[in-house]
């Protein structure tokens, strides 16, 4: 399991600007079955995936196809966790995904 950390580093209306293409990224990536959830920060200055892949470096490769890191708007960080617990409904639903 990963957590991708992406940070701001462009003005907010210049990500507005791209959000539209941002959300297909997002949405891709979920159709994938390789995004679980995601959001913003609060405060707003960057977002939170989490997401499932065979490797670090699958995720990498992903995210500098999503349109906030390839216009240098945002920079990004993939944190690679071992799940070891998790809520038991969370836990039913990462079956379909096996």
């Amino acid at each position: 399991m990963f957590v991708i950390t992406l940070h701001y580093v462009a003005p907010l209306d210049h990500l507005d600007d791209q959000m539209g293409e941002h959300m297909k990224f997002l949405q891709k990536n979920y159709r994938a079955n390789i995004f679980l959830t995601s959001g913003r920060q609060v405060p707003r200055t960057g977002g939170i995936i989490l997401a499932r892949a065979r490797s670090k470096e699958e995720l990498v490769a992903i995210m500098k196809e999503d349109p906030f890191c390839r216009l240098g708007l945002a920079e990004f960080t993939v944190t690679e966790f071992l799940n070891s617990q998790m809520h038991p409904a969370f836990k039913e639903m990462m079956k379909e995904f096996e």
